[in-house]
């Protein structure tokens, strides 16, 4: 395994507020250990405005050791690089090997941009902080993720432009782009797929938002004839300053390889014991699980779903990566589970019998199902010409993406062609 000549990390982080980062502690190898550990730093403690990162409490113990088999406390994990990210870097470091763990995480955290997921970065110094941040044209960044696909070299401008947007998490090509003051995340289609991935989530968060779940703008362009979602972050406010944030798996302290364990009802406790307002939340929890069954987004995972932190309160972040997944029967299984049971079948009424789970009635629950699934229907047309869905994919996405008959059975006539 490749390592750093460093055995620790220092965590910076932008305070509520604030356009400039500070540091507040050190993440360190201990003992011999390849796992990380956190410790505050004392004048962060003390600073005015500071707040203690998630599950690490200031009057905590000295050291907050790794959660589970995450190498690293699950909140500093959540700013780290996943699939995709870690792909870019080991293309640039190890070339020549398939194997991400060939790299170890204080690598991927040092060599990833620093305008990652949320309120952190991380550098080799307590004292200078050094913005690793650089762009390309959109073309350019096309052309480099295609290169890290087929496993080709990159030239130096491309590699360091990609490296920019390696910490946003998710397994997909993207990269980060800015323009007139606002921040976007750019979603790329890859030689794997399918079908249309970018017009399928594109007109998925259409509808979502005309559905009354928050969404992020989003905005679909073409660069040399290639179609690309332009997703503008959530976590970035037009003020400069940056939002914490802290995924669903790291709210329920839950490790990576349990992420199949959890369950929506589980988020609504957390959600509930946590928010400034409990009042909504299983409401609005329940309204993007009917949401994820109706459009077959069954990659809804513990990492797919995140809360803003304030040190002291949880709120649900805008809906995103809502991904509708290629579906040819009528049975299929959701990520996280509908009920208390564990049952993950995709089914509307699955969800609907669990009412009482996220504290609806069942009347209640009838009836957001049913806005969900007569929303769909009623804004397909818009969303699929929002998306440039060409009518070849929307035959293919139709009755079986969006309201397949197994979903949706009890909740209106499913989708027909």
């Amino acid at each position: 395994m490749a390592t750093t000549t460093s055995n620790r990390a220092i965590v910076w982080v932008w305070l509520p507020g604030e356009t400039t980062p500070v540091p507040a502690g050190a993440l360190e190898r201990r003992g011999g250990s390849l796992d990380l550990s956190f410790r505050y730093g004392d004048k962060y403690r003390t600073r005015e405005g500071a707040f203690p990162l998630y599950d690490m409490p200031f009057d905590g113990p000295d050291w907050h050791d790794a959660s589970f088999n995450l190498k690293m406390p699950s909140a500093i994990r959540d700013a780290s690089p996943d699939s995709w990210g870690r792909r870019v870097i080991l293309q640039r470091l190890a070339p020549a090997s398939q194997d991400t763990d060939e790299l170890d995480e204080l690598t991927y955290l040092l060599q990833s941009g620093s305008n990652r997921l949320g309120a952190m970065d991380f550098q080799e110094s307590a004292s200078e902080f050094v913005d690793r941040a650089e762009t390309a044209p959109l073309e350019k960044l096309l052309d480099a993720a295609a290169l890290v696909e087929s496993g080709t070299p990159l030239p130096e401008d491309l590699e360091r432009a990609l490296l920019y947007g390696t910490a946003v998490g998710g397994a997909r090509p993207k990269a980060l782009l800015a323009d007139q003051g606002k921040q976007f995340i750019a979603k790329f289609s890859s030689t794997t797929d399918p079908y249309d991935v970018v017009g399928a989530e594109a007109a998925s968060i259409h509808i979502a938002g005309k559905l009354g779940i928050p969404v992020t703008a989003a905005h679909v362009v073409h660069s040399f004839g290639r179609k690309v979602l332009l997703l503008e972050r959530f976590d970035r406010p037009a003020d400069g300053t940056r939002r914490a944030v802290v995924s669903a798996l790291t709210m329920l302290n839950l490790p990576e390889s349990w992420m199949a364990s959890g369950s929506y009802p589980d988020l609504v406790d957390i959600l509930a014991a946590k928010s400034a307002s409990a009042k909504h939340v299983g409401e609005d929890v329940f309204r993007r699980a009917a949401f994820n069954i109706a459009v077959a987004n069954t990659d809804d995972h513990l990492r797919n779903h995140a809360a803003f932190w304030d040190g002291t309160h949880l709120e649900l972040t805008p809906a995103y990566d809502l991904s509708p997944m290629a579906r040819t029967g009528e049975t299929a299984r959701q990520f996280l589970a509908l009920n208390r049971s564990g049952d993950r079948s995709s089914s509307l009424q699955v969800l609907v019998d669990a009412a009482r789970d996220y504290r609806l009635s069942p009347q209640a629950a009838r009836g957001l199902a049913r806005e969900v699934v007569d929303g769909i229907r009623e804004h397909w047309t818009d969303a699929a010409d929002f998306a440039e869905l060409s009518a070849a994919q929307r035959a293919v996405m139709w009755g079986r993406m969006f309201l397949n008959p197994g979903a949706v059975r009890g909740f209106g006539a499913a989708a027909t062609s």
